[in-house]
């Protein structure tokens, strides 16, 4: 493939919004360490990164009549406040006439809703959680509690473990009370009540297109005391207890499982119409059986996360992996050109 520019839109951590009252409101943007991989990334596939900025400053371009001066765009930028805000960039990309890796704004707003996600994967005969939405003002009808106690309270439409603390799993009326409370609060956003599962959770990262395939399967650690997942609370806005939080791994991978885990990534992966990437949560029940939490077309590419731990399983650099998944999506981006259909 001829060398391409390829822009890269993002948020830096740290670049809070104006508006925003949780503590996490920026939890979702990435560090300059993960920029600076996706850099290397595009290179290791042979083109040339461009830094773009967030969606704000393509506006401003494109307000301008500036051009972008890029062949196609990797887009990381979560943007804030609604349940829409994944889908500024690749919106405003599509207006420019930039071709974008990853799933395009349609599937990356109804994925961030987590009920309708739900709604959607349970119709096609998916195992999923239970849950109902409460609406900020509200009241809790009991009646519709989608389980027994304990149940989970997170924001509906928020990613990065964004709203979650070890008071999200509630053990008694009062506590769920006050949980759904907070996330109306602070988020300004439905509050989505969950029953809280018991076993293991399993993450599975899916690549590529016709066909996609699912990488191997990562046990996330729980927190000991909630077993609610680490990766959750082991965060600078969550307090942690004197001696920091404790872990454990309680599930057994076997063949079976990581396969029906995998299989069933597939499928949510295509039913969603994602492309390129993408990351999906499971979690065990009390039965054993795995059950899908939620899926995130816009995963985190930082050094630490999925892809660097697949990649170090692998043995080798995380650049050269994300390289690949980069190079394989731009060759799609290529095939799907009108040119390339006739």
């Amino acid at each position: 493939m001829t060398p391409l520019r390829v822009g890269i839109v993002f948020e830096l951590l740290g670049s809070r919004p104006s508006a925003a009252v949780a503590p996490d409101a920026d939890a979702e943007y990435e560090p300059e360490e993960t920029i600076a991989l996706l850099e290397r990334a595009i290179a290791a596939a042979g083109h040339e990164p461009v830094r773009l900025g967030g969606p704000r400053d393509l506006l401003a371009r494109l307000a301008n009549e500036e051009g972008l001066g890029v062949a196609a765009a990797l887009n990381v930028a979560e943007g804030h406040g609604s349940r829409n805000r994944e889908a500024w960039a690749p919106v405003l990309l599509e207006m420019a006439g930039v071709p974008t890796l990853g799933s395009d704004a349609l599937t990356l707003s109804l994925s961030l809703d987590k009920a309708w996600t739900l709604e959607r994967v349970g119709a096609a005969g998916i195992r999923v959680a239970g849950h109902v939405s409460i609406e900020p003002g509200d009241p809790i009808d009991s009646a519709t509690l989608p389980g027994a106690y304990p149940l989970f309270v997170k924001p509906r439409w928020e990613g990065t473990a964004k709203g979650i603390l070890p008071a999200s799993r509630v053990e008694e009326a009062a506590q769920l009370a006050e949980a759904v409370a907070r996330i109306h609060e602070l988020y300004d956003q439905p509050a989505l009540v969950e029953p809280f599962l018991p076993g293991a959770e399993y993450t599975v990262t899916v690549v590529g297109h016709r066909p996609p395939r699912a990488l191997p399967v990562l046990q996330r650690a729980l927190e000991a005391t909630s077993r609610i997942g680490l990766h959750a609370l082991d965060r600078a806005t969550v307090p942690a207890p004197p001696g920091g939080f404790r872990h454990e791994t309680p599930g057994e991978l076997g063949p079976e499982l990581e396969a029906e885990l995998q299989d069933t990534a597939l499928r949510v992966f295509a039913l969603l119409r994602c492309r390129d990437f993408a990351r999906l949560d499971f979690r065990l029940g009390a039965d054993g059986l795995p059950t899908f939490l939620e899926i995130n077309p816009l995963p985190t590419f930082a050094p630490e996360g999925s892809f660097g731990i697949l990649a170090e399983l692998e043995g080798r650099p995380v650049e050269k992996l994300l390289g690949e998944v980069f190079a394989e999506g731009l060759e799609r981006l290529a095939a799907d050109t009108p040119a390339a259909r006739r």
